[in-house]
């Protein structure tokens, strides 16, 4: 019988980065423009945050014995309602998140083909390519995954060229002009862009899916993933940075294409243009996938009880076709809602939005990780290293909350509190379907449900009996 061969460490530490450097990149460097050079201490707070929770992810990637990523990770401290509310969250900043990669797409195509589109138009064409990619994948996964391979190359190989052989071009003067435009002092212009720079490693929880697949795991997928999440820290900074010496601040603060407009001035408009129409074709790969995913996303956890089931009904292809729909109608009415006369400020509002959605799985999963190392039986020494660790990527996504804006946190906190109401309704539901399942009365199941976790034979009998009498 054949084995299956493994990733070796390299291998995984590559996959790690480039699914890291995606669509996030694509407007980096015009909302980086917006604050100045001087955003490079956010890129420093960032790097130190992703590497924290990058390391955290990999420990609970090795120790977790339950299923189901962050939300499996959550429920060993949370119980039912962490699981439930993380997969709420997350799917949530998934479902936001896909709209701003639409916007973004919609920026370049604008400058590619020279058109000035109003507020509603751009809000239009943004629905227009969610409704595209949306029906693009009722065919299934298989097509979507090679589409997604080959496109997301129109990202990264712009990115790691500007990294390289843009030093050729960059001028110090023209980076110093620009370095602080607006005289922040050090501890605002440290904090001005946490969110953004956040955005671009958002996904690097996913890079530790891959634990079954490497060779000697429990040394390797922490080094994979703490070498991809530097390898994409150290190319996210240079490239932006060059970019900050190339083209003049307020021309790079004002684009809505910056990575067209700098190969432009590197070369010639037509490079530019090319750029342009690779990472509108990246921008487009990396919605077709995301679109799926956030439809299995859903459908996972329509399958274990924790969303509706109409979320888990699927064609012959495997494609949750209804859910789909359902998802793509919450993203129509996302993109009329957040509809503004300037692009760049619509895109702000959704990534601020997905990042504060996606911050909480984040911090359910670092306080649960306490949780995980203690029932792992993980030597006290080690568990302390860990335990500081997970604590310094929780200050963090605190630190990416607060920077995330008012409006953003107002509105997070409303639908993460939202998704403790519908957990109500949800909960009932498990609590019967267990109750089938189990063959046991519904006091029993009620009784386990008090905890999250399953009770000790004896403690059951006892809380049993008190709800009966």
């Amino acid at each position: 019988m054949s084995v299956a061969k493994k990733m070796t460490v390299g291998q995984l530490t590559m996959l790690t980065a480039v699914n890291m450097l995606g669509s996030g990149i694509v407007l980096l460097p015009t909302k980086l423009a917006e604050v100045g050079g001087i955003s490079i201490l956010s890129w420093l707070i960032t790097a130190t945050g992703s590497l924290a929770l990058a390391y955290a992810f990999a420990r609970c990637g090795m120790l977790s014995r339950k299923t189901g990523g962050m939300g499996g990770y959550a429920e060993y401290t949370f119980g039912k309602a962490g699981n439930y509310l993380t997969n709420y969250t997350y799917g949530l900043s998934l479902l936001i998140a896909n709209v701003a990669i639409s916007i973004t797409a919609v920026g370049y195509i604008q400058v590619l083909f020279d058109v000035q589109l109003g507020s509603l138009q751009v809000g239009l064409a943004t629905i227009a390519l969610l409704w595209l990619t949306t029906f693009a994948n009722f065919g299934g996964a298989r097509i979507t995954g090679r589409i997604g391979a080959i496109t997301v190359w129109g990202v990264i190989a712009p990115v790691v060229l500007v990294s390289t052989i843009g030093w050729f071009w960059f001028d110090s003067s023209v980076y110093v002009a620009g370095w602080n435009p607006h005289n922040m002092g050090w501890l605002e212009a440290a904090g001005a862009s946490v969110a953004i720079t956040l955005w671009a490693f958002l996904g690097l929880e996913s890079a530790c899916a891959n634990t079954d697949a490497v060779e000697n795991p429990e040394k390797n997928v922490p080094i994979a993933v703490l070498g991809g999440t530097l390898g994409a820290a150290v190319i996210y900074i240079v490239s932006t940075n060059v970019i900050a010496g190339i083209v003049d601040n307020p021309e790079l603060a004002s684009s809505t294409a910056p990575f067209g407009l700098v190969f432009a001035k590197m070369f010639t408009p037509l490079v530019g243009d090319i750029v342009m129409a690779a990472m509108v074709l990246a921008c487009v790969g990396s919605l077709l996938g995301w679109q799926f995913t956030i439809a299995q996303v859903f459908k996972s956890s329509a399958d274990t009880g924790y969303f509706l089931p109409i979320f888990a009904k699927a064609n012959k292809a495997g494609t949750p076709i209804v859910g789909m729909l359902i998802l793509l109608a919450a993203q129509t009415a996302l993109g009329f809602l957040t509809i503004s006369p300037d692009l760049s400020k619509q895109f702000d509002i959704l990534v601020n939005l997905a990042v504060v959605t996606n911050l909480i799985p984040y911090i359910l999963s670092m306080a649960a990780l306490v949780t995980m190392q203690k029932v792992s039986n993980v030597p006290p020494n080690k568990a302390l290293a860990t335990n500081i660790i997970a604590l310094i990527a929780a200050a963090y996504s605190y630190l990416a909350l607060y920077s995330s804006g008012e409006q953003a946190l107002m509105l997070g906190g409303v639908a993460t509190i939202f998704g403790y109401t519908l957990f109500g309704f949800v909960n009932n539901r498990l609590i019967r379907l267990e109750a089938l399942n189990n063959s046991v009365p519904t006091q029993t199941v009620s009784a386990q449900h008090l905890t999250g976790e399953p009770l000790p034979v004896n403690r059951l009998q006892t809380v049993t009996l008190e709800i009966q009498s």
